[in-house]
């Protein structure tokens, strides 16, 4: 199971990403744009997610992502840390949140990360 620091870890290996403490958390950044945090007690990890899909991962899998209520009007989900299979699942989430906020020189330089892997 990933923890606080597997998420620290595997996001700062993301190409450009730096590590801020904002609201009190850690926040990961590519080009200013915040992609992740370890929100309260970093038991789960906050993520760029669409709405639709959100909204389907969230009825799919509610014991692994959930919405918190502040973050019910925004395109982000929460993955309980706990739930996740192991460190290639953090991985694919993190880069898939990275892809959304990453700008476009860093999209055509890494095409292939965050897109989703074969399992």
């Amino acid at each position: 199971m990933p923890d606080a620091e597997d998420v620290r870890r595997v996001a700062l290996s993301l190409p450009d990403t730096t590590e801020k403490i904002a609201w009190s958390m850690p926040t990961f950044r590519v080009g200013g744009k915040m992609f992740a945090t370890l929100p309260e007690d970093e038991t789960s990890v906050a993520v760029r997610c669409p709405k639709e899909e959100r909204d389907e991962l969230v009825l799919a899998e509610p014991e692994k992502f959930w919405v918190a209520d502040h973050e019910a009007g925004f395109a982000w989900v929460r993955a309980r840390l706990a739930a996740l299979e192991d460190e290639t699942e953090l991985r694919d989430i993190l880069a898939d949140s990275w892809r959304q906020a990453a700008p476009p020189r860093l999209l055509e330089a890494h095409p292939g990360l965050g897109l989703p892997t074969a399992r």
